[in-house]
Formats: structure tokens, C-alpha cells, sequence
């Protein structure tokens, strides 16, 4: 292994990655979506013989040429992009604390549950009239059932929203919703791994929902007594005039991450699963430990690979072609109509009340895929269960949404909720 080459790539790529993340930040539109243009471009920059790929030594193989094997530079580069990808879920997993989970409320369950099963089928269905291949289509319907409540969590917090009942019945329903995607992903890459039978699939859901609700089980009983009983140590040594003992929390939440990531990954099910729920394990007390802000860190650093790796895998030349172009527009449509039907008619039906201005902005703000749609994609395509042509399409698919829906969502909560803007007698100085 070239160190000297490893490094310089590394350098390049980060600061090629922050660039592109920082030039669409200045448009409002989430910095991945510039870190996956920037990776499109390095992948498909070439001057004459000039290739900036062959530069920075990130030869890919390609699975139809036997011979073709991966550069050492971009195995690296892969693997800190998996682990982008399991720190990524596992903030996901700490914003996600059990007592939301259970106390969501009828109107985000159904919400929630609608807007998997509807694109979900409508995924499924599409692929298989459109290639008839099993795999490629239970892919594409695990990718139609991400939702990104980040981006649309973020909108509610800029326009200081979040007492809303729209709000809470969308968050609620996004934390469902990832635990309902988490487990979806899981009974698909075991399916395409084990094959596709009755067995294997009831064994797959068997392992999928018991390793969930062990963890859930755990947040909800274990896990509050084994805080309160180093907590009670804490206070009797601090009585006793002595120093705590204090562990770093941040080692400990990492090392039970990779370790529930590791286990997830030997049980045949995704490693970012295990992360999810590792991290649902410290939510409630994240806040306290300062977890969040310290992970931040870490995962941005590592992040970056991974966006930047899903656009290296992106062959332009896919984009060009008509056929691709018109799956990948009736996949964002399909995408955009099936999440804001399920969600808001789950809704509705959660809460009679719910007017049609509440129904609209609970349906547009479960349309985001974002980064989950991506990691969907990403391990079907590293799986060999998904071309390279349905992975352009699942990654347009997952920028899209993620463009069109925040202005859209804001100007919904804008026209519902106007009066908040009104400037009254106590504003003026």
C-alpha cells in the first residue's frame, strides 16, 4: 500500500466533499447532495488521458469484467464509507427514544405504517413489470420506504413549529417509519441473500422484528436500572469523599455501535441495523452525555466518504439514456405521490380532525428519502442485487425528493400557520 497516495486521496477527496457541501448549502438544499454531485464528477472527469480517478488511484471493478479489481486507495476509501454509514444511523438511532416510539399516537402510526406499505408495493410492482428481476424490485421498494425526517425535521425547527399537531404527527411517524424501514431492509437483504422462499422469508421477519423488540424491551426496562445503579454509586462515592469513577461515555456508546453493527452483519442482517438500535439504547440519555454534538464529529468526517462514494459509483453515460430517464422521472413521481396518499390518509384516519392543510403537510413532509434512500441503493448495489442503471435512478429518486419537498412543506406551514409571521405591536422596538 502507497501511504503517500492513500493520504493525498483521502485530502483531496474531504476537501472536494466539504466544497461541494458547502456551494448547495447557499441554495438551502442539504450538503449531501453536493457531496454526491462532487463524486459524479470526479468519477466521470477525464481530459484526454487525464483522469482524475486514475489521479487519485480509485479504480473500481467491474462486476461484468472478472479480471477488474478494486484499487487498495479505494477499498479504504470504501470502508471509511461503511462506516459513514453505520455512525450516520447510529445519531439517527439517538434521536430516536423508545417513549416517542410507543407514545406516537394513532394519527403517526397509521401515518407511518400507510407510507411504508404503499410505496413499498407500488416499488415492487413498478420493477417487476418493468425487468421482471425479483431482487432489483424488493430493492427499489425498500428504497421507496425511506424517509429522511432530518431534512423536514430541520424546516419545523427553523420556522419554530414543532407544538404543532401536523408536527408531532410527522415526527412520530418518522420514528416509526425507521424502525418499520430498518426492518423492511432487513427481510429484503436477507431474501436476496438466502433466497426467496416461505421459510426464509419467516425466518428473515422472525430475526428482523425480535432482534428490534429485544432492543426496544431493553430501552423501556434495562436500561433505565442499569443508569440508576451507577448512578447510585456515583452519588455514594461522591458521599464517601471520594472521586467517581467515570466512564467515557463516548468510547462506551462507539464500541456498543460497532459491536451491535458486527452482530447485526453475523445474523445476516444489515450492519446499519445494529447501529439504529444501539443508538436507540442511549437516546434518552444522549442529551445528558453530550453524545450528539460528539459523534457529530466523527460521522461528518466519515459521512463524506460515503456520499462522496455513492456518486463514484454513478456512470453518466446512464443519464443519457431515455429509458433511464423516464423510469427514474415515473420512480420520483411514484416516490412523491405514494408517501404523501399513505401518509396522509393514515393520518386522516388517526385523527378525524385533521383538516385538508394538515393532510397536505403531513403527506409532503414524509416525502424526503434523502441520505436512507441512498443506503438502501448502496448495499443492493454492493450486494450485485441491484444494476448500476436502477442505483442511478434510486439516487435521483433520493435527491429529488429531497429538493422538492422542504419549499414546498414551508410554504404549506407558512399558509396554515400565517398568523406566526404576522409582524404585531410587540415586535416593533
Amino acid at each position: 500500500m502507497d501511504l503517500f497516495q492513500l493520504l493525498l486521496t483521502m485530502a483531496i477527496l474531504f476537501i472536494l466533499a466539504r466544497i461541494g457541501a458547502a456551494l448547495v448549502s447557499r441554495f438551502g438544499l442539504p450538503g449531501l447532495i453536493g457531496e454526491i454531485v462532487m463524486g459524479i464528477i470526479i468519477a466521470n472527469l477525464a481530459f484526454g488521458d487525464f483522469s482524475l480517478m486514475e489521479f487519485l488511484d480509485l479504480s473500481i471493478s467491474n462486476p461484468n469484467v472478472p479480471e477488474s479489481h478494486s484499487s487498495t486507495t479505494y477499498e479504504i476509501i470504501e470502508a471509511f464509507a461503511e462506516l459513514g454509514v453505520i455512525f450516520l444511523l447510529f445519531t439517527v438511532g439517538l434521536e430516536t427514544k423508545v417513549k416517542d416510539l410507543l407514545g406516537a399516537g394513532k394519527p403517526a402510526l397509521l401515518a407511518a405504517v400507510l407510507g411504508v406499505i404503499l410505496p413499498f408495493v407500488a416499488g415492487f410492482a413498478l420493477i417487476i413489470a418493468v425487468d421482471g428481476d425479483m431482487h432489483h424490485a424488493m430493492f427499489m421498494a425498500a428504497a421507496m420506504v425511506a424517509t429522511s425526517v432530518g431534512i423536514t425535521a430541520r424546516i419545523i425547527k427553523d420556522m419554530k413549529l414543532m407544538d404543532t399537531r401536523e408536527a408531532r404527527i410527522i415526527i412520530g411517524a418518522a420514528v416509526i417509519d425507521d424502525v418499520l424501514g430498518m426492518i423492511v431492509l432487513a427481510i429484503v437483504k436477507g431474501m436476496a441473500e438466502s433466497g426467496v422462499s416461505i421459510v426464509n422469508i419467516l425466518s428473515i421477519s422472525i430475526q428482523a422484528v425480535l432482534f428490534v423488540g429485544i432492543v426496544i424491551l431493553a430501552c423501556k426496562f434495562v436500561v433505565p436500572k442499569v443508569y440508576d445503579y451507577f448512578d447510585d454509586r456515583r452519588q455514594k462515592s461522591i458521599a464517601a469523599g471520594k472521586v467517581p469513577y467515570s466512564v467515557n461515555k463516548l468510547v462506551f456508546s462507539i464500541i456498543v455501535c460497532l459491536l451491535m453493527a458486527a452482530f447485526a452483519e453475523f445474523i445476516g442482517l444489515a450492519a446499519i441495523i445494529g447501529s439504529f438500535l444501539a443508538g436507540m439504547l442511549f437516546a434518552d440519555h444522549a442529551w445528558e452525555w453530550d453524545l450528539e454534538h460528539k459523534i457529530e464529529s466523527i460521522t461528518t468526517f466519515f459521512i463524506s466518504f460515503f456520499f462522496l462514494n455513492v456518486g463514484l459509483q454513478v456512470d453518466i453515460s446512464t443519464l443519457t439514456d431515455m429509458h433511464v430517464l423516464i423510469l427514474a422521472i415515473v420512480v420520483i413521481l411514484i416516490a412523491l405521490a405514494t408517501k404523501y396518499i399513505g401518509c396522509g390518509v393514515g393520518a386522516k384516519m388517526g385523527d378525524r380532525q385533521l383538516d385538508k392543510a394538515g393532510f397536505n403537510i403531513v403527506g409532503v413532509g414524509m416525502m424526503p428519502r434523502g441520505e436512507v434512500g441512498i443506503i438502501v441503493a448502496s448495499i443492493g448495489l454492493g450486494t450485485g442485487m441491484m444494476s448500476s442503471d436502477l442505483y442511478a435512478v434510486v439516487v435521483l429518486m433520493s435527491v429529488a425528493t429531497t429538493i422538492i419537498a422542504p419549499p414546498i412543506l414551508s410554504k404549506l406551514f407558512r399558509k396554515k400557520y400565517h398568523e406566526e409571521y404576522k409582524i404585531t405591536a410587540d415586535d416593533l422596538i
